[in-house]
């Protein structure tokens, strides 16, 4: 039995869902930060459960294979990146062995699971940043949340974020110093600036910088803004958004322009999308094309199609199909969200396509029950995966396919399970590696009636 504050030799041979190395001292599992498949470490038990423990690495003794040097200094302490120390082609085959033995395990399915497809540059790739603000001796901190906690790590060159961030991050701490500018504290609630967040237009090079505060006014907003003009070539877009309440949600209601447009633009492929501060808008737009295309291929659209795009967001999907089908119905729960895909299919002149906001639960069921049927669904989900009356509603329609969409591999896999057992049959499974570094993967899965 292990014993709280020892030391063990532990032989890493697997990742957890969290990017954390996973190995056994007697059998018992123990799960290990930092730690990576190959690894042999000594670690300090810093927690015993009674089927688990969690320990701290004092010390590698023996380096996995794929164990490289990150090309960031913080990314063993940052929580924006878990796996930047593991080689990336290891990377994307963990991805790919995770999916397989969640569909094996989970959804006792076998079935082919390609390699997964990642980046040529796995860097710099994520079009948005939100950066809490906080004070350390005196000095504002602007960088990322330290793993497991809300201590902030500060950085100014984040490598998987767009370089404007580093131009954006410096700006804006020099705001804060040279005009005392007070910094919240989420204990005391007390302060202005709670975060950044910045939108970059991968394809057009426009940029939007959000400041959030607890306060309806942001004060030298005139020598801020003239700063971001002078250093960010590309602004279109600065915002101030007022946030007051006691919450983790890094947005408020009240959003106010304080330089140019509402919106930025940007495209994947030929598809133009207005992102404003409060639009959901997948972060690597180079793998966004990739899913996409994945998707469309094995919607497999001969023109004459109905297609149902369940829990749509701003309608990216649905418009990629619209140019393929007969006519798309989309369904999404966020307002906001539903106004941008309406907005969006205007400005690409696509009207083979009708959206409804509300619960998928509830909205899909009533659509079918108003006799509209789908030939094809495609199904994004949140990580809890689809609800059961979804599921169960898209076997009673009967499509020919199926098209999941997934960043969860468990309730991909539960999912799965329940449409095998109803009468589709899992074809294959490709993995997209829409989030280098870390431990998350997106997957497209083409599912056939039988």
């Amino acid at each position: 039995m292990l014993i709280l504050g020892e030391q063990y030799k532990i032989t890493i041979e697997d990742l957890g869902h969290n990017g954390e190395g996973i190995g056994r001292v007697d059998g018992f599992t123990v799960f290990v930060d930092g730690g990576i498949p190959g690894d042999i470490v000594l670690a300090k038990i810093q927690t015993l459960k009674k089927n688990y423990a969690v320990g701290e690495i004092l010390e590698i003794i023996e380096s996995s294979s794929d164990r490289i040097k990150p090309v960031c200094s913080l990314s063993s302490i940052c929580g924006g990146c878990q796996i930047m120390h593991m080689d990336y082609q290891a990377q994307l085959e963990m991805k790919r062995k995770r999916v397989k033995e969640n569909i094996q395990r989970i959804g006792k399915i076998d079935t082919i699971v390609h390699p997964t497809i990642g980046m040529d540059n796995p860097y710099e790739y994520r079009n948005k940043a939100q950066i809490p603000v906080g004070i350390v001796d005196g000095k504002s901190i602007l960088g990322f949340y330290k793993r497991g906690s809300h201590d902030i790590v500060g950085t100014d060159n984040c490598r998987i974020q767009s370089a404007i961030n580093t131009d954006v991050i410096q700006i804006i701490k020099k705001y804060i110093d040279d005009n005392k500018v007070s910094v919240y504290n989420e204990k005391t609630r007390k302060g202005l600036i709670r975060h950044i967040v910045t939108k970059v237009g991968f394809t057009t090079g426009e940029v939007m910088v959000v400041i959030i505060t607890n306060g309806n006014e942001l004060p030298f907003k005139e020598e801020l803004i003239m700063a971001l003009k002078k250093k960010i070539s590309g602004l279109k877009s600065v915002i101030h958004n007022i946030n007051d309440k006691n919450t983790n949600v890094i947005f408020g209601k009240e959003t106010k322009v304080i330089f140019g447009e509402d919106k930025i633009v940007d495209y994947i492929g030929d598809l133009k999308f207005n992102i404003s501060a409060h639009s959901f808008y997948q972060v690597n737009s180079v793998q966004t094309k990739v899913l996409y295309g994945k998707a469309l291929e094995y919607a497999n659209l001969t023109g004459s199609e109905n297609v149902f795009d369940i829990y749509c967001g701003i309608g990216t999907i649905s418009l990629f199909v619209a140019k393929k089908a007969k006519q798309v119905w989309g369904v999404e729960v966020v307002q906001t969200a539903i106004d941008d895909a309406k907005e969006n299919a205007v400005i690409n002149n696509i009207n083979n396509t009708e959206f409804y906001v509300g619960k998928a639960e509830d909205i899909v069921p009533k659509l079918y029950k108003q006799g509209i049927k789908a030939d094809v669904v495609i199904v994004d989900p949140p990580r809890k995966g689809c609800e059961q009356s979804v599921l169960e509603t898209i076997v009673n329609m009967n499509p020919e396919r199926v098209v999941y969409v997934s960043c969860n591999p468990a309730t991909l896999a539960r999912d799965l399970a329940f449409l095998d057992e109803n009468g589709y049959k899992v074809i294959e499974v490709q993995p997209v590696d829409m989030f280098p570094h870390t431990a998350h993967v997106e997957c497209v899965v083409l599912i056939e009636r039988v």
